[in-house]
């Protein structure tokens, strides 16, 4: 049956997610094999490589296992389903559609300024290298769910700040540079919006958050994007599996 991909997401995330329900749908179990390559291909209507790239994020999932020229299989870890893997690497909007929100992202202030130390680190930047600094706030039926603060290299970014639509997708827009985070190393910590932000933006209400702080790699591993997200605990959780 033809099952064509219509989705706003990537379509390797979205493929990964389908190739998961296929799995499921399909009653598949640890140590079955997965259909090939062409007959996947073929279901999704997909080319080749969009395919293998959803591949390689399920066996980075531990969905599925490589055996050398014998396929691709199913493997343990299928068996546990875990919603919101916290894991999971998909942009913000993304994932807030995940949730079921419709998320509007505000663009609070856009600036190109000289990084901090922190900053400069996670980016490898040096001395005199300069950062573009965007800070958004996203909503949901005009709620306040998602603080987020991103760095970008102003390197990457060519031409005036001001032509650049900054409320919609980071991930999308560093990809028309060439640079699309693939990855990232991050940290959580449950915490209180800065006092700061909550008296500038009119916050006093967003209650706990989850706080997310990443570097984001592109697909040669080099800093594309540090990122420093709330996501407001009465409407984000994220699961784990523990292996």
């Amino acid at each position: 049956m033809e099952e064509p991909l219509r989705d706003s997401r990537t379509l390797a995330v979205q493929l990964r997610d389908r190739i998961a329900d296929l799995i499921r749908g399909e009653g598949l179990k640890p140590g079955d094999k997965l259909p090939t390559e062409a007959q996947l291909t073929q279901r999704f209507k997909i080319s080749r490589p969009a395919l293998r790239e959803a591949l390689k994020l399920l066996e980075q999932d531990d969905v599925i296992f490589v055996e050398h020229g014998r396929g691709r299989f199913v493997s343990a870890l299928s068996a546990v389903q875990v919603d919101r893997p916290i894991t999971a690497f998909e942009s913000v909007t993304d994932m807030a559609r995940q949730y079921g929100y419709r998320p509007v992202n505000r663009v609070l202030s856009i600036a190109e300024e000289a990084p901090d130390k922190r900053v400069a680190e996670s980016l490898r930047l040096a001395p005199k290298d300069r950062v573009i600094r965007i800070e958004r706030i996203r909503l949901h039926d005009d709620t306040p769910i998602l603080y987020c603060v991103d760095y970008l290299p102003r390197a990457l970014v060519p031409g005036p700040l001001y032509d650049i639509e900054w409320s919609g997708s980071l991930l999308d827009l560093m990809e028309r540079y060439g640079n699309r985070p693939r990855m990232s190393a991050a940290s959580v910590s449950a915490v209180m919006l800065p006092q700061d932000v909550i008296d500038r933006h009119g916050l006093r209400d967003f209650g706990p958050a989850l706080l997310i702080t990443e570097t984001c790699f592109n697909a040669a591993g080099e800093p594309v994007n540090y990122a420093i997200d709330y996501h407001r605990g009465s409407h984000f959780s994220f699961s784990l599996t523990r292996k």
